[in-house]
């Protein structure tokens, strides 16, 4: 069985990077993605924007070229699945790693389809894959999403959106503005701070004026077929009508993937031990790359801020 220099397991932006690092330094490596190129931005909302502007999604210094001053989601697509055309990488598509074991100085790969074995391994899965549960009764419910992708479905519908990030501001302000009863259950005392500077406004004006109901330091207890019971910050206990619940609590790494490859998982926020200075775990030749790196604390971690993490690896490859 041939032995590649380098698997990467993931083929969002910053596994494409790093392929492309390994491919200059003619090192023989192939990308085992789940689904498809860059699958994670594959499935966010279908009318997404980027907070970062374009030049600070770019890899490899390809100009990454865009109409407005902040790209989506669908511009995003065509950029990183067209360097990946453009480079002709090497990915295996819609092919799930099970298992990563180390025998000697070789690891093991088992997916859904194959086994390989490399020498390096680079773990650049994100988080986007597992959701954040409430875990109360009714969760499993078809009327509870943990993915929003557009306000359509939810026209003349009673919706609870949960969480003031990002994620659950943009799915209120869609939702509301195609027609939605929108209301907002919030464990903290205001919007986020992170909501992008120029939705803040937006969000805290509809609120200010009645138009979505924000319930703050508040918490959904129960989700039942018609209804939704929460507590609010005196500890009052409410039972609303609701059609559809936007549970936007955020999304985890595979943290049993993590911990069944090797890898130590440290304190409340499960952070996984890597070397900055190398982006080497605890397993010689194991590597960690973007914001898996954060473990709970996804908000560490960007593409723009993890794009380096491809050069750090395949230079602490060749330095061995």
């Amino acid at each position: 069985m041939e032995i590649l220099d380098i698997l990467i397991i993931g083929a969002g932006p910053i596994g494409l990077n790093c392929a492309i690092e390994a491919q200059k330094n003619n090192l023989n490596y192939l990308i085992v993605e789940k689904g498809t190129i860059v699958n994670s931005l594959y499935n966010y909302p279908l009318y997404m924007r980027f907070f970062s502007t374009a030049e600070k999604l770019e890899i490899d210094e390809i100009p990454f070229i865009s109409t407005a001053p902040k790209p989506g989601r669908q511009e995003a697509l065509e950029y990183y699945q067209g360097i990946a055309r453009q480079k002709d990488l090497n990915i295996h598509l819609y092919e799930k790693v099970l298992n990563v074991s180390k025998n000697n100085d070789v690891f093991e790969v088992e997916t859904t389809q194959s086994k390989y074995t490399a020498k390096n391994v680079i773990i650049a899965t994100g988080f986007y894959d597992i959701p954040n549960l409430m875990e109360v009764p009714g969760e499993n419910l078809p009327k509870v999403k943990h993915y929003y992708t557009e306000p359509y479905p939810y026209t003349r519908q009673k919706i609870v959106v949960v969480g003031s990030s990002n994620s659950a501001v943009d799915a209120a302000l869609e939702t509301y503005r195609k027609g939605a009863e929108v209301t907002m259950i919030i464990r903290h005392s205001e919007i986020s701070k992170s909501v992008k500077y120029w939705v803040k406004p937006d969000i805290d004006n509809r609120i200010a004026e009645g138009s979505i109901i924000a319930h703050f330091n508040s918490e959904i207890l129960e989700v039942t077929e018609n209804t939704v019971i929460f507590k609010d910050e005196n500890n009052q206990t409410h039972e609303i009508e609701n059609d559809f619940v936007l549970a936007m609590t955020g999304y985890l790494p595979d943290f049993d993937f993590l911990r069944n490859s090797g890898i130590e998982l440290n304190g409340d926020c499960l952070h996984p031990f890597y070397n900055l200075e190398t982006m080497e775990t605890n397993i010689s030749n194991l590597y960690l790359a973007g914001v898996v790196c954060g473990g709970k604390d996804t908000h560490l971690w960007f593409i723009e801020n993890s794009r380096i993490h491809a050069t750090i690896i395949i230079n602490n490859i060749l330095s061995k």
